[in-house]
């Protein structure tokens, strides 16, 4: 008598590793999206500082990120989220978009 796995037995594993593939896939992505999301929202809190910071330098709001950049309160990284969402300047305040 021969032992090992029957070719049923083989399929009946394999499906239930794709079921739970299929399960698991989309929560990543999920949780992914979630963190870029709070990422993004943590760089523009970054951001407005360093729009107080300049404006306390300054005497002056900045009209663009690009000004905060000269100024060296940020990198070149920083104008931009990593979920792709770019930070503007809009009357004293960052947001993404």
């Amino acid at each position: 008598m021969r032992k090992g796995f029957t070719l049923l037995e083989m399929i009946v594993v394999i499906m239930i590793i794709a079921l739970l593939m299929l399960v698991t896939i989309p929560n990543i992505q999920k949780v992914i999206t979630i963190v870029q999301d709070k990422g993004c929202e943590s760089q523009v809190k970054l951001v407005d500082a360093a729009i107080l910071q300049y404006m306390v330098k300054t005497d002056e709001i900045p009209a663009a990120i690009d000004q905060l950049i000269e100024e060296g309160l940020l990198d070149q990284k920083q104008y931009k989220c990593q979920n792709n969402k770019q930070i503007y300047i809009d009357d004293g305040q960052a947001y993404a978009e």
